[in-house]
């Protein structure tokens, strides 16, 4: 409890910082966003990034029409940091839209680094929103990452949302899958609890259990 008041206190911190910095969001033709989120468990495609513990969040995005570039950034149990730099193109095609792109993930460590190529894709369904996607890692060229998620208002504030996925790597496959309620407190602020699972034993592998995730978002 008390690590994650700090992380809550960090959130509230860095969320007046975004605020002040986000005053003028144009910049040479493009947007720029940002957003911080304090989270109970940093879960990325079925493992804990963080041996369970809290984590803060953050990164800025930039678009220009159909272009966009941007950084995320994160604590992580096994390494300093995780610095994730992404760039990439979201073209549409009458109702579809695509998101061609890469990610190189950096955690000072030449042994954890890596990029991974991505292409998905998303189709409105009724209300809501329907999508798939695909990952490869260019540095660890036998592993790959296939998902389909969706997304459904369910209020004006309220959404559920969900994923499935399959990760291989040298051999080894295993699948994950996570699905959650979303709240939007405020055009800005919202609250995120999500259950999170894959299909590995418990008893081979403690970080990748089930959990329970809750996190506070800020966008601006």
């Amino acid at each position: 409890m008390k690590k994650m008041l700090l992380a809550a206190t960090a959130l509230i911190a860095a969320t007046a910082f975004a605020g002040s910095a986000s005053a003028t969001t144009e910049f040479a033709g493009g947007t720029i966003s940002y957003n911080v989120s304090a989270t109970s468990d940093y879960v990325f495609r079925g493992f804990t990034q963080t041996d369970g513990d809290p984590a803060i969040q953050g990164g800025v995005d930039y678009s220009h029409g159909l272009f966009y570039v941007g950084g995320w950034a994160s604590n992580v149990d096994f390494a300093d940091y995780e610095l994730d730099l992404y760039a990439g193109m979201k073209p549409t095609y009458k109702d579809f839209t695509f998101d061609l792109g890469a990610i190189y993930y950096n955690y000072n460590d030449e042994d954890l680094d890596s990029t991974e190529l991505k292409a998905a894709v998303s189709h409105p369904l009724y209300k809501g929103t329907i999508g798939a996607a695909y990952f490869h890692n260019v540095d660890f060229d036998d592993t790959n990452y296939y998902e389909i998620n969706a997304s459904y208002p369910l209020t004006s504030k309220l959404s559920v949302s969900g994923a499935l996925g399959e990760q291989e790597s040298a051999g080894f496959k295993y699948t994950t899958g996570n699905i959650g309620l979303t709240y939007a407190i405020t055009p800005v602020f919202a609250i995120d609890g999500r259950f999170s699972d894959t299909n590995i034993p418990e008893d081979s592998s403690e970080a990748a259990k089930s959990r329970f995730i809750v996190s506070v978002k800020a966008a601006f």
